[in-house]
């Protein structure tokens, strides 16, 4: 199969800076082709790669991805232990072709006792290698929550010591894992499920969402021009109105 060719309607002065996606649709993907789960997982890592190089294709700044939740913790500890391992060997791979490509990689989420100290070290290297990069940031949202992230602001805010009558938005977003990362204008999940399963929940709050019958296995970049190609047909009012 070639590669798909960015669409010509698709107007690349009016691409999303920030476009974010929440990668659903492993595990059913590898049951209909009665398969473990961890197969399906496998599957996503080229869905992922095409995704990044479409977007880097169009023009697209940022990508944030969610690849770990907070509540993936819950899985199995098989299906766990396999994400640890695949997520650390997905690094060791990509980030090289990725750096080439001159992609940022970063990582949103908690660094706590349930990382394994090995994946912890593949991320740091990852963005030692790459923090130069300018062309694009790709973020993985990894032992990430949404609530979790709102939390940790708030905790910071207390930390601090800042008065009650101080907090407000913007104090708020500077404590957020990454302060500079612009708001998706774009986010799109996977496999038919209509929810944002406590991703980026704050930074979402005006965000156009698209959402896609396609396992994540079977994306490619013609499933994100699709969306790319939706985000621009819709009018942003951002609560006003549009003369």
């Amino acid at each position: 199969m070639g590669v798909a060719p960015v669409p010509e309607d698709l107007d690349v002065t009016r691409v999303p800076v920030h476009v974010a996606c929440v990668m659903d649709g492993n595990g059913r993907w590898a049951n209909q082709r009665h398969l473990a789960r961890t197969a399906g997982h496998a599957a996503g890592e080229e869905a992922l790669l095409d995704v990044v190089n479409g977007a880097l294709a169009i023009g697209v700044r940022w990508l944030t991805m969610y690849a770990f939740s907070t509540e993936n913790w819950r899985r199995p500890p098989d299906e766990v232990r396999y994400l640890m391992g695949f997520n650390e060997s997905l690094l060791m791979r990509r980030r090289d072709e990725l750096n080439d490509k001159g992609v940022r990689i970063r990582f949103a989420g908690r660094r706590d006792w349930r990382v394994p100290r090995r994946v912890l070290r593949r991320m740091d290297e990852s963005i030692e290698l790459t923090e130069h990069n300018t062309t694009m940031t790709l973020t993985m949202a990894f032992n990430y929550g949404g609530r979790a992230e709102i939390v940790d602001a708030v905790k910071a805010l207390v930390a601090e010591g800042v008065r009650a009558d101080k907090v407000d938005e913007r104090a708020i977003r500077r404590h957020l894992y990454f302060p500079d990362m612009p708001d998706p204008d774009l986010m799109i999940r996977t496999s038919g499920e209509y929810r944002i399963s406590n991703f980026l929940l704050w930074e979402m709050a005006y965000s156009e969402l698209v959402f896609s019958n396609v396992l994540w296995p079977d994306v490619r970049r013609s499933d994100l021009y699709e969306a790319v190609l939706e985000f621009q047909r819709r009018n942003r009012r951002y609560g006003g109105i549009t003369k």
